[in-house]
């Protein structure tokens, strides 16, 4: 019997596109420069361990990436499962022995780093979803049963995110599960229950499910004038920045706003608010197009695919940067 390394005519290696990997290259390249000059302020001296810690960890997922192309990945959807269980167990021990970082208890210290499950989930539940969508055939779209066993596996998760608190990375659970969902098709009568469903329950979330905090985040977010010098301040910020900018931007580390630090968290949240002042429209829009260019491509990559379940995952990878790209940049 072959390997998972023997089996060459399911790795992605023979037919890696070169220009997909050329503007995955050229996205940390802008990473990396925007993340030095978010980091290495006025008041910032000597080397900064973010940036550093930035280049090792990218030279270290290039180098998973390359291996990843090498194996079978039908090897995965085999241990999906596995995968799937094993992270939920961390998520569950975070409960316990997660350690507590500005109010939020998400990662599991590992001696060598911290360890987010939370993070990983967004994986595995890629590929768990993955491996029992595409053992589906459906021909008028998922019925209610169908969706029951998804609805689970995506639940269990949410919770134990939500429990951190991070409604944030729970959301994007379900953002990603939703994606690949669609893609797979929904019958319209469920598609039409769950609009109902959903506006039915939002307004009971609102007032049960959501703690203050979260309510107050959410209302910022939408008019951060009403509370400019408290919850408001990031995003007025931000916008200033971003406004200031201009056609051409400012120029590298002669961001006023970032340099300055009158924005907070410029080296995480609001980073592109930095990328949009240094680098102006010019630099935003080319920084967009990459990102487009590369959902394009991975879209017709899972179009043109043969075997479902890779279809699947490639969908759930691009859910996966769709969302992110669409709540950083938003």
């Amino acid at each position: 019997m072959k390997s998972a390394l023997q089996v060459e005519e399911r790795t992605f290696t023979k037919r890696l596109d070169l220009s997909f990997a050329i503007v995955i290259l050229g996205l940390n390249l802008i990473g990396l420069i925007n993340l030095y000059s978010a980091t290495h302020g006025v008041h910032d001296q000597g080397t900064n361990r973010l940036f550093i810690n930035q280049i090792v960890w990218l030279i270290a997922g290039w180098g998973f990436f390359f291996v990843i192309t090498l194996i079978n990945y039908d090897f995965f959807g085999r241990l999906a499962y596995l995968l799937y269980a094993l992270n939920v167990g961390a998520l569950a021990a975070v409960m316990f022995v997660g350690r507590r970082i500005l109010g939020a208890q998400r990662w599991l210290d590992l001696g060598f780093f911290h360890y987010q499950p939370s993070e990983t989930m967004k994986l595995t539940l890629i590929l768990v979803l993955a491996r029992y969508l595409s053992r589906k055939n459906v021909q008028e779209g998922l019925g209610y049963k169908d969706l029951i066993v998804p609805g689970l596996l995506v639940i269990v998760p949410f919770g134990l995110t939500v429990k951190q608190p991070d409604l944030g990375t729970a959301m994007l659970l379900v953002f990603i599960a939703m994606s690949m969902i669609m893609f797979v098709r929904v019958k319209r009568s469920i598609l039409a229950a769950c609009l109902v469903l959903g506006l039915v329950a939002a307004p009971m979330v609102w007032n049960f499910g959501l703690k203050p905090y979260q309510k107050n985040r959410i209302l910022t977010f939408v008019y951060p004038g009403r509370d400019p010098r408290g919850a408001g301040y990031n995003s007025i910020q931000s916008k200033i920045a971003v406004g200031s900018g201009k056609i051409l931007g400012k120029g590298f580390r002669k961001g006023t706003q970032s340099q300055l630090e009158f924005l907070p968290e410029r080296h995480t949240d609001f980073i592109y608010s930095v990328l949009s002042e240094e680098h102006g429209f010019i630099g935003s829009l080319l920084t967009l197009g990459l990102f487009m260019v590369l959902l394009v491509m991975g879209i017709r990559i899972a179009s043109q695919g043969r075997d479902k379940f890779g279809a699947l995952v490639v969908v759930g990878v691009l859910a996966y940067i769709f969302w992110h790209m669409f709540i950083n940049i938003g």
